[in-house]
């Protein structure tokens, strides 16, 4: 076992022991999670299988060079593993198992559209033909649609929005789960990781949809723990703090519509509010942003009923922002709002330190620079490889201390809910009468279901 290089203020990688080599599945080789995460697990003699989005000719995806980047580092250096390891990219399809297995690491490419079932399989039956088996998956799938519940539901775009949210967010991780698991159960060995966020614990203002996302993959997979112990299969959710999932994917903000929500009327910390800040002091935030100034187009019916992705949402014509030095904000500002919006309110004004109140559906990957990026996600990827593999993992694992803080304060406020209507949780208990064979609902004091006097007093024995 090697020892795990590390760039300057990154963390140290603590993997747990095993013998030889495992096979990491990554469901977003090109996300900068999954992008540091390939790079560590190499440089440790680990083998990746990345998913690799195909690309979108409507938004051009700033991460794509960056994984290039680590491609063009293997070939150079082997990422310090040059006495031992051969890096291959290669189109598995074609090429002989022998010629990839005779190294100890490998990166393979493969291109799940991970919302599509048979796509999942693909990439793991590629996994299992090249390498043999998988011994981890990790699914860090993740993008967050901005606006507050009764926005989401202003227009048909809007409406999309939110479902392409769960398909994302749920749908894609659960697929690529569903995928994995006949091999974890015919090797009686396997552990799934699922990258989350402390959104799937606590809710957010702004966020209703994306935080629905986030607690329906974790009572999916709190449910699949239990069902899938008996064959030695682990599954851990990863809570990371809020910026993880936000600011290293993409971000979709849907017009600020209701001026009940303005912050002029409105005291809750909208999260669109947050951002907004955020952003705005970024110094390369033009060149990273796309707006879509019309009306979404009908669904085709006889297109796969699998709801398009946030950037297939927006027009045809979505203008980008690349290369023409537009100011985004500047444009923003002189759009008008989405023609197929039901609702009688005028969008609420936007300003250049406003990119995500515009008064169309404005997308935009955060341009932080590859240092913040660094010191973002290094607790996150110490996560992944200190648990990953773990024999005995567990279940949730909390990421940060500020996240920690964040869920404790939660639990306080669940106890303290808890104390202060305990009376009226217990005031009715349904007991079995031993006499009569039947049931029968007391009250909170303990006397008899006729006429008792606790808070439920009325409440009478029927049998």
């Amino acid at each position: 076992m090697t020892d795990n290089p590390t760039s300057p203020g990154s963390v140290p990688s603590h993997f747990p022991v095993h013998d030889g080599p495992r096979v990491w599945v990554i469901s977003a080789g090109t996300s900068p999670i999954g992008i540091s995460l390939a790079r560590q697990l190499l440089s440790h003699g680990d083998i990746v299988v990345a998913g690799v989005p195909e690309p979108n000719p409507e938004r051009e995806d700033p991460r794509s060079a960056d994984f290039e980047a680590l491609l063009g580092e293997l070939f150079a250096q082997g990422v310090g593993c040059r006495d031992r390891m051969k890096p291959v990219v290669i189109d598995i399809r074609s090429a002989a198992p022998e010629d990839l297995i005779e190294n100890w690491t490998h990166l393979v490419l493969g291109k799940p559209r991970e919302r599509m079932m048979n796509e999942c399989q693909i990439i793991v039956a590629e996994a299992i033909n090249v390498f043999g088996r998988v011994d981890v998956l990790v699914c860090c799938t993740s993008q967050a649609v901005i606006g507050t519940v009764e926005e989401l539901a202003a227009s048909e775009r809007t409406r999309l929005l939110v479902k392409d949210q769960f398909e994302s967010n749920y749908f894609g991780p659960v697929n690529l789960i569903k995928a994995v698991l006949p091999q974890f159960r015919k090797q009686k060995n396997g552990h799934i990781l699922v990258v989350g966020g402390i959104t799937g614990h606590i809710g957010t203002p702004g966020l209703g949809v994306y935080c629905a996302a986030g607690w329906a993959l974790e009572g999916f997979c709190d449910s699949l723990t239990y069902e899938i112990a008996p064959f030695n299969i682990r599954l851990t959710i990863l809570q990371c703090s809020l910026e993880i999932g936000i600011l290293t994917n993409l971000i979709t903000s849907v017009p600020p519509i209701l001026t009940a929500y303005s912050p002029s009327t409105n005291y809750a910390p909208l999260f669109r509010g947050i951002m907004n800040g955020l952003l705005s002091r970024l110094p390369n935030l033009q060149g990273s942003y796309s707006q879509s100034p019309e009306a979404a187009p009908e669904p085709n019916p006889s297109a796969s009923p699998v709801s398009p992705s946030a950037s297939s949402t927006t027009s045809t014509n979505t203008k980008s922002y690349t290369n023409n030095g537009t100011n985004p904000c500047a444009y923003a500002c002189r759009q008008t709002e989405d023609t197929d919006a039901d609702h009688d309110e005028e969008p609420i004004s936007s300003s250049c330190n406003e990119p995500l109140s515009a008064p169309t559906v404005v997308s935009i990957y955060p341009p932080l620079s590859p240092a913040h990026l660094d010191v973002l996600i290094a607790e996150t990827i110490h996560a992944i490889t200190a648990i990953g593999g773990h024999e005995n993992p567990p279940a949730r694992h909390i990421v940060g201390a500020e996240g920690i803080e964040a869920v404790k304060e939660k639990l306080k406020t669940v106890t303290e809910e808890l104390e202060d209507f305990i009376e009226c949780s217990s005031a009715v208990d349904i007991n079995v009468d031993p006499d009569a064979g039947s049931l029968r609902a007391s009250g909170a004091s303990g006397g008899g279901g006729r006429g008792g006097q606790g808070s439920n007093a009325g409440v009478r024995d029927e049998g």
